[in-house]
């Protein structure tokens, strides 16, 4: 067992009569040799001669029990000095044994009193933690409390107390945000001025904090304003991670000009101005049932796919844009003008069903896979100046109201227009292999023949 001290042979003391019996015998051994010798003195001796040998006798006898009683002395010695270095082993072991005793009665009050300590460090943190939950519940709930307040002021302090919640407690930012997008979400006040600054705030509140090149940026928070009413939102050079404007009404200039966008950008919203010049990023944008008077795309490099399926422009511009991904403007319309110069389409792009109610210039921009304009309606001058199709390109069934021009152009396959129709009487220029037939007063029938 653990307390037990180490175990060694038993000391056992020697009795006193083994001592007696020691002597006894050394007695009768001395008393022998002494009979022995006299009785060879008488026998062997002559009689002037006989007294001097049985002196020598005598002495013989008492030198043998002398030396008999030496040598059981000098046993006794030699079994006491063994003895005295037994009990001086087993003192030793003792010693040691309480030694590691002690240690391990010191170690165990040691990790006790660390357990303990450990305990009440652990107590500590979590007082602390509770009470500093309990203050930060505290803090939100008041902080939402002002931002339900009817004075707009008072709204105002609740926004940036919300503000100054989130940047101080990265925890809470999703929620934060979660709440103002959630305030933007809430139908406005007609005609109150007070509320268009609250909400200018909330949104500067969300934008402030999207910027990557900013000390107070909120990484991976997700924007959810899905039927907000949105004042001059500006989300220029934020990061936007799968933000979400579906159903919105963007009244003013709605920018996001050097953003870059991850995961998803919806916009299916209604805006008066849009502006995605020079936008980045991997993620997708999605324009499909979007509404907007211009929108811009200048200089945009979209490493994600782009759908404006169903959306409606009245000026749309795509000066220099890098498509990396498809695009689709399936069955969209644009109004007035439409202007591709020098875009590059590393994707396919669709336009099937779109309507261009006026101008669609395509001049010297570069179609690397396939380019799709089945059954698009172009209504006014429509260029494609210097283009390149390096891809299948499919005008089939297209209809072109105005002037065409595909000077310069080049392709990497013979360009199929495939019932294609094209005014009568505007002036054209058709690529090599395409071949106009009068169909009637108003119209020429193209063929690829």
């Amino acid at each position: 067992m653990q307390g037990t001290p180490p175990s060694d042979h038993q000391l056992r003391v020697m009795p006193w009569w083994l001592v007696l019996i020691g002597l006894l015998l050394a007695a009768a051994l001395g008393w022998w040799v002494l009979d022995w010798l006299l009785g060879e003195a008488d026998r062997a001796a002559q009689p002037d001669t006989r007294a001097t040998l049985r002196i020598d006798a005598i002495r013989t006898g008492l030198t043998v029990v002398a030396g008999t009683g030496g040598g059981l002395a000098l046993l006794l010695a030699a079994r006491r000095q063994w003895i005295s270095e037994r009990a001086q082993r087993h003192q030793e072991a003792v010693a040691a044994h309480d030694q590691a005793h002690r240690e391990r009665v010191q170690a165990h009050a040691e990790s006790v009193a660390e357990a303990g300590q450990r305990h009440q460090e652990q107590q500590a943190a979590a007082a602390e933690h509770d009470a500093a939950e309990r203050r930060l519940t505290e803090l939100y709930t008041r902080a939402v409390e002002l931002l339900g307040n009817d004075n707009a002021a008072v709204r105002l302090g609740g926004l940036h107390a919300l503000e100054r919640l989130g940047q101080d407690n990265p925890a809470q930012r999703t929620t934060i945000v979660a709440v103002l997008c959630a305030y933007l979400r809430m139908t406005p006040p007609d005609d109150d001025a007070r509320e268009t600054e609250v909400r200018r705030t909330a949104q500067r509140v969300l934008t402030r904090h999207l910027r990557a090149d900013g000390d107070g940026w909120w990484p991976g928070v997700t924007l959810d304003l899905t039927g907000a009413r949105l004042d001059g939102f500006d989300a220029s050079g934020c990061t936007l991670v799968d933000a979400d404007l579906t159903g919105a009404v963007c009244v003013g200039v709605t920018r996001f000009t050097g953003a870059t966008v991850r995961g998803r950008l919806t916009l299916r919203a209604t805006f008066d101005e849009l502006l995605l010049d020079d936008l980045t990023g991997d993620g997708e944008v999605v324009l499909d049932g979007a509404r907007t008077a211009r929108t811009s795309f200048d200089g945009a490099d979209l490493g994600g796919a782009l759908s404006c399926r169903g959306a409606t422009f009245v000026r749309v511009t795509f000066r220099g844009t890098t498509f990396h991904q498809p695009a689709t403007f399936d069955a969209a319309r644009v109004q007035d003008s439409a202007t591709f110069r020098e875009a590059v389409f590393l994707g396919g792009l669709s336009m099937e069903h779109t309507v261009f109610g006026g101008y669609a210039g395509f001049r010297q921009a570069r179609f690397a896979d396939m380019a799709l304009f089945r059954w698009t309606e172009f209504g006014g001058e429509t260029w494609f100046e210097r283009t390149r199709f390096e891809g299948a390109a499919n005008f089939g069934r297209a209809r072109f109201g105005g002037p065409v021009s595909f000077d310069g152009a080049t392709f990497a396959r013979p360009v199929l227009v495939d019932q294609a129709r094209a005014m009568a009487g505007a002036p054209h220029a058709w690529p090599e292999g395409v071949t106009p037939e009068r169909l009637d007063g108003d119209w020429l029938l193209l063929t690829d023949r």
